[in-house]
């Protein structure tokens, strides 16, 4: 499964694709840290899975998501943010995604989540 993450913070996303790494099956294949580059990155390398942070310079996330769902072959997103307020998790989901959690509190529920994606019981 191939995943790309976007974030504004190299040095979450280096931790991040670290962690991931060490999955069976997952394969990071690319990071973004601002919209315009992300929205790009995705196109061209098609990735299965998006793990987008919301709040980023330029596009932001739940823009990045819009223009996203508007393609074929759309990836799974997952919204992974320190903005969990009630609002923009509606207004992701609205938007498409399909899991949306908090970095401080639901940040394992990542793994748990890729690891279902990628060996479905």
């Amino acid at each position: 499964m191939k995943v790309v993450i976007v974030d504004d913070s190299e040095l979450f996303c280096k931790l991040l694709s670290s962690d991931l790494s060490d999955m069976q099956g997952i394969e990071v294949v690319g990071q973004a840290h601002e919209g315009l580059e992300a929205l790009t990155l995705i196109q061209k390398l098609n990735p299965d899975v998006v793990i987008l942070d919301i709040r980023m310079p330029g596009e932001n996330g739940i823009g990045v998501l819009q223009k996203i769902e508007k393609q074929n072959g759309v990836p799974v997103v997952i919204m992974l943010t320190n903005y969990p307020y009630p609002q923009y998790r509606k207004k992701c989901m609205e938007a498409g995604a399909d899991f949306f959690f908090d970095k401080s509190g639901e940040f394992e529920k990542v793994f748990e989540t890729l690891q279902h994606l990628t060996h479905p019981s």
